[in-house]
């Protein structure tokens, strides 16, 4: 396949694609069988410039210039790796106290960063609660494509890391999607730190609707950048 490109607004760190858009674009790019998909971040996401695809043991890579950029894999993740929910008035209070309006890595994130404006970003502020999980709420935009569903997992689980100390790019992220959203629907997204070894961490995400019903999970490994 050729033609897959990751537009410039998809960025995470300046210059580079968002590690939780580019995942979702990659593994829809892949189409592979199964109701998980594994995506492994070998390199940033280049921006701009055109990706192939090919096949591979068990899976697709994504390359640029014959160099891997991604590989993709059917995964797995059990039922017991969700986060539960809180609801919309929390979400909402806890999204007031996110670290990242004052001291960001990426402020000009697609998902995360204060500095985009609205209906450009998806302005998703992940607050922490007192047992350490975040909470964010999303209202959905329109039109909603399944790649957003795999941005909302992402810097909402990586902020349960507290990347105002030490910033963490996306190496790994293995996502199961129950349903995709409504447009418009009011959305909360969930994100807990389960591990931590040396600069990896360990994380999972959840999205849940306004009827406290499951629609996507994730489980992520994020990397702490030298």
């Amino acid at each position: 396949m050729t033609g897959l490109i990751i537009g410039a607004r998809y960025n995470g760190p300046a210059g580079t694609g968002n590690g939780g858009y580019s995942s979702g674009r990659f593994a829809l790019a892949a189409g592979l069988p199964g109701d998980v998909v594994e995506v492994t971040l070998r390199r940033p996401p280049p921006l701009e410039v055109e990706l192939t695809t090919r096949a591979a043991d068990s899976g697709v890579d994504i390359l640029h210039d014959d160099e891997v950029v991604a590989q993709v894999r059917s995964g797995t993740i059990g039922p017991d790796e969700i986060v539960e929910p809180v609801g919309w008035d929390e979400a909402v209070a806890a999204s007031a106290r996110y670290p990242g309006l004052v001291s960001h890595p990426f402020p000009t994130c697609f998902v995360c960063g204060p500095q985009r404006a609205v209906g450009d970003g998806l302005r998703l502020f992940p607050g922490r609660l007192p047992d350490g999980r975040t909470a964010t709420p999303w209202e959905v935009p329109e039109p909603m494509a399944p790649e957003l569903v795999w941005a909302s997992l992402d810097c909402p689980g990586g902020w349960a890391i507290p990347l105002e100390g030490r910033p963490y790019v996306l190496g790994r992220l293995a996502v199961r999607i129950v349903r995709t959203p409504t447009p418009g629907q009011r959305c909360v997204v969930m994100g807990q730190v389960t591990g931590q070894d040396g600069r990896k961490a360990y994380v999972r995400s959840s999205l849940w609707d306004p009827d406290g019903d499951l629609l996507a999970h994730a489980r992520a490994t994020w990397l702490a950048v030298a």
